[in-house]
């Protein structure tokens, strides 16, 4: 029943809000329109003007067993959804979600048809509009290899001179890969082969130019060529489905090369990515060396994929470690490092891990799963839920949102939750009649035997030898994947309870566990000690040089002709590739994290929550967990460069304040003598945004800032303009400063506040106030080489304009690119192991998670996040939340 009240929650705000808009934005409570808003970069090749949302829920509302509100929607997709119109679009995302979206909802409609009750006006619409689609997306596979372009014309194609694309060379795996379920079932329901035919021939190419040795695929491929251009490979974004898809296509289509291929790449990814609980990518050419130090939150489907698979061990396991990651940060951040720290720190409410808990539920039957998914429901209520619907995280770390709200959060995230607490006669239909889609659309498995597309068996291409007893040729009987013994999953998720917080699992290295006690495994360099005779021997033998520079830094330079042999001259380029990321991630680290500024007055009770840009110098939020909590005023003058003249006003109060024209140093010390408890400079550069620009850190002025003792945080125009137009509306506006967002029970804990706002278990849900960040991380004299933007520290000119960083030039170094590379690192003394360095057989583990790994500035951007009249009138932001109390009221007892 939560479930369903959430989606009514979401539905109904985007059908109210945002319809005919292809998706939601939740905290301006209007509809995004391409073209009318900032661009977001490839995100936006989602959108077409066909009102996604909405057709990409209409099978959910089926499920939920809202037929009804299904006919509604049906009616308006054939009556308002244009098709023809003159935009870009991705090939894939087009695919999963619009075609996807169209054939699922045509095949529950010709279901309820056939029941007798609804839809008897039926006749194929949504199908006629699925083929329309499919023919609109067919010039994309203009090309030699038969992969697709990833970008397709609606109106116009790829070559046409208005197209405006046509002339990227590359696609991802997973683009190329995911089209046979959804172009297969067009072929099957209307009888023309021409779409099947397509995605079958995409599939055939990415199979032929696999890495024959590791039966791997790379990330990006060539689409004239068919050469990989990104060469690492892992079970995460860019490759994900088109593993997904080879062995769903089995079960729909029945066709055995489908599942031949999946169980061979399979024996590669358990050989070689699998390292349990972890999913770690490695390269296609060198499957023992990893590629990366990180995994990627997409890669939570992976588990569900191993149920439909018949491999419950490594799924239980791997899901396991990933709910510990959510136990900590509330989500998933879209991207964490191997000993479990936020590496990108956002969340746009991905459904995939919901998916993989229902599947396991499935398999085993353990309630377990169940708890999980309420842990998920409860997430969602407490931390994403606002006015207008759900709104995607921008930190996990702090709690800021994002203006986004995604189709796919209503096409899988409500469908798996439902399905998940459903009991057979909450369903309408069998669900087991169905295959989903990666989209979870639902397609019938009696397309199997319907217009079948004759095809003739790959016979040039010769299956890599399996061993038989690992793999059977048919699909899993769950029957008899457990013995008898409802401990079974238990004993494997055991050993995992403590794997974040109090380990850090680094696997056992390959070469440990192959040879044993033989050979030691290559130098790692987050093992390396400069000082240990025994390292620079071994960096001899890789051809790395160490060159001691005056500064006291230490500089490490390689020369593959110099090694012992080529193996060595391997295991030094690894070496390097991974010195320069450390390197890189040491330099982010000392990067403060972004404070938050929660709007805690009425009516926004905390939900309201801005990402602000901290300062190296006042009180250091993080080590103060209550924050500073208090009323805002503005100051005069405004840009606070000179003696405040307003003091009365600005005393006991946070003051807002104008950024340029003089130190951010000097404004902070002009309102502490005026007695602010804070301050918080607001952006005078009209537009900007944290959805766009990265974190922003307030510099000191090059003295001594030891006298300023008061907190100060830097908003961006936007989100400092949602506090200014509060203060209009409501003159008393209360906010608190925090190194997080915290959740309401613990700001209202002792305070009036009606009773919707807290919850009943109130001592259950205090914070956690054990400190997750450093004690302090002030910058060195270190230098890295960076591969990424870090967060600049900027002071401000006196001209109010300038601004200078403070880290070094981001140069980018690849060895991989040159013959000799060169990293810099700090010397390190050997009595103080530094980040780099292991003095003893067993890691130690720090529980600092906290630190910002990278800022990603591929986020959406929204220029006019106002609360005015113009956006939506307050009073109907006010009328949504009163339906919100009503519904918080009416739950009260479920702990909401």
């Amino acid at each position: 029943n939560q479930v369903l009240e959430m989606f009514d929650h979401a539905y109904s705000n985007y059908m109210e809000h945002a319809y005919p808009a292809d998706e939601l934005m939740p905290l301006t409570c209007r509809g995004r329109v391409r073209g009318q808003e900032p661009s977001r970069g490839d995100v936006d090749d989602a959108l077409g003007k066909f009102s996604l949302t909405l057709i990409d829920t209409l099978d959910t509302l089926v499920v939920l067993n809202k037929t009804k509100e299904f006919e509604e929607a049906v009616k308006k997709v054939i009556k308002d959804v244009n098709l023809d119109n003159d935009i870009v679009v991705s090939v894939f995302e087009t695919n999963i979600r619009v075609l996807g979206g169209l054939l699922g909802g045509h095949s529950v409609a010709i279901m309820l048809k056939e029941k007798g009750e609804y839809m008897q006006w039926y006749n194929g619409e949504l199908l006629h509009m699925a083929k329309e689609l499919g023919y609109k997306l067919l010039p994309a596979f203009n090309t030699t290899s038969g992969l697709p372009y990833p970008r397709v014309n609606l109106k116009f194609g790829v070559r046409h001179p208005e197209a405006r694309t046509g002339t990227e060379t590359d696609t991802c795996t997973a683009c190329a890969g995911t089209l046979i379920l959804e172009f297969a079932a067009l072929s099957r329901f209307t009888g023309t082969s021409i779409f099947e035919e397509y995605a079958r021939k995409a599939l055939d190419f990415i199979w032929e130019k696999r890495q024959r040795s590791s039966n791997l695929v790379g990330v990006t491929i060539n689409i004239h060529t068919g050469d990989w251009v990104r060469k690492d490979s892992g079970v995460g974004a860019g490759i994900d489905s088109y593993y997904e898809y080879l062995l769903k296509a089995y079960v729909l289509l029945g066709d055995d090369s489908f599942l031949e291929r999946f169980n061979t790449h399979y024996d590669a990814i358990m050989r070689y990515i699998s390292q349990p609980p972890l999913l770690l990518d490695v390269h296609i050419h060198k499957p023992m060396l990893n590629a990366r130090t990180w995994m990627d939150s997409l890669l939570a489907f992976f588990p569900g994929l191993q149920v439909l698979k018949g491999d419950i061990r490594p799924a239980i396991e791997t899901h396991e470690m990933l709910y510990q990651v959510i136990k900590k940060h509330n989500f998933l951040p879209e991207a964490f490092t191997t000993d479990f720290r936020v590496h990108w720190a956002q969340h746009p409410l991905r459904p995939e891990f919901a998916e993989s808990t229902y599947f396991l539920y499935k398999a085993t039957g353990d309630p377990y799963y169940l708890e999980v998914g309420k842990t998920l429901i409860e997430n969602l209520n407490k931390y994403a839920r606002v006015p207008c619907g759900f709104a995607a995280m921008k930190d996990v770390r702090t709690g800021s949102h994002e203006d986004r709200m995604d189709s796919f959060f209503l096409a899988e995230m409500f469908k798996y939750l439902y399905l998940l607490f459903a009991d057979k006669e909450d369903m309408i239909f069998d669900i087991e009649d169905y295959i989903f889609t990666t989209e979870a659309h639902l397609l019938p498995l009696w397309l199997s035997t319907t217009n079948q597309t004759i095809s003739k068996k790959n016979t040039s291409t010769e299956y890599t030898e399996l061993d038989d007893s690992n793999f059977d040729w048919t699909c899993p009987n769950t029957q008899i994947l457990f013995p008898n013994d409802p401990m079974f999953a238990q004993s494997i998720r055991e050993p995992l309870k403590n794997v974040v917080d109090k380990s850090c699992p680094r696997g056992i290295s390959r070469a440990e566990e192959s040879l044993g006690s033989g050979p030691k495994p290559p130098l790692r360099a987050r093992d390396f000690m400069a000082s240990n005779p025994e390292h620079l021997e071994i960096l001899k033998k890789m051809g790395v040089s160490l060159i001691h520079l005056k500064d006291g830094r230490v500089q490490l330079v390689q020369h593959a002709v110099q090694a012992a042999s080529s193996l060595d001259a391997e295991d030094g380029l690894r070496f390097m590739q991974e010195m320069i990321e450390l390197s890189s991630q040491q330099q982010k680290e000392q990067q403060l994290p972004p404070r938050a500024v929660q709007i805690v007055s009425h009516p926004f009770f905390g939900r309201v929550v801005l990402t602000a840009g901290p300062a190296q110098f006042g009180m250091d939020l993080s080590k103060h967990k209550a924050g500073t909590r208090g009323f805002v005023a503005t100051i005069k003058p405004y840009n606070g460069c000179s003696e405040i003249t307003n003091p009365e006003a600005v005393k006991e109060k946070i003051a807002l304040m104008q950024r340029g024209q003089c130190m951010f140093a000097e404004k902070a010390r002009n309102i502490q003598k005026a007695g602010a408890i804070g301050g918080i400079v607001i952006d005078d550069n009209e537009g900007s945004s944290s959805d766009t620009a990265p974190l922003f850190q307030m510099a000191g002025d090059g003295k001594n800032t030891d006298d300023i003792t008061i907190p100060m945080l830097f908003l961006f125009n936007k989100e400092g303009n949602i506090i200014l137009d509060a203060i209009r509306e409501y003159e008393a506006v209360e906010v608190l400063l925090s190194d997080k967002a915290k959740d309401r029970a613990t700001i209202f804990k002792g305070k009036m506040i009606p009773n919707y706002i807290i919850d009943s278990n109130l001592e259950m849900e205090n914070m956690d106030q054990k400190s997750s960040e450093n004690d302090s991380h002030k910058p060195n004299s270190e230098e890295a080489h960076s591969e990424s933007q870090d967060a600049g520290a900027v002071s401000e000119e006196p001209d109010g304009g300038g601004e200078s960083s403070a880290v070094g030039d981001p140069d980018p170094l690849s060895p991989a690119s040159t013959d000799s590379a060169s990293v810099s690192m700090a010397d390190q003394d050997p009595h103080t192991p530094g980040p780099a360095e292991a003095s003893a057989p067993e890691p130690a583990c720090t529980p600092e998670d906290s630190q910002p790994q990278e800022q990603n500035t591929q986020t959406e951007s929204n220029s006019k996040a106002h609360w005015d009249s113009k956006v939506q009138p307050m009073e109907s932001i006010l009328a949504d939340w009163n339906e919100d109390i009503e519904a918080f009221e009416m739950m009260e007892k479920d702990e909401l």
